[in-house]
């Protein structure tokens, strides 16, 4: 089963997209965003799953480079 998160931009607060992974990504993984950009996870925020519910919120807290 895989991980369902919600990439969410540091600067910001904003969510960006969101983004399937195989398994539980780690603090320092890197990936690529829809929009091609290399970025590298900072934070993950793990969520309860709220009650009556079964799948925890995952946010990955990355930080966006501004476009020139």
């Amino acid at each position: 089963m895989g991980i369902t998160a919600t990439i969410m931009n540091t600067a910001t607060g904003q969510p960006i997209q969101k983004m399937s992974f195989g398994r539980m990504p780690k603090p320092w993984a890197s990936f690529t965003l829809a929009t091609g950009e290399l970025v590298t996870a900072e934070r993950i925020d793990v969520t309860p799953p709220a009650p009556g519910k079964f799948a925890a919120t995952v946010q990955v807290w990355v930080k966006v480079k501004p476009r020139d």
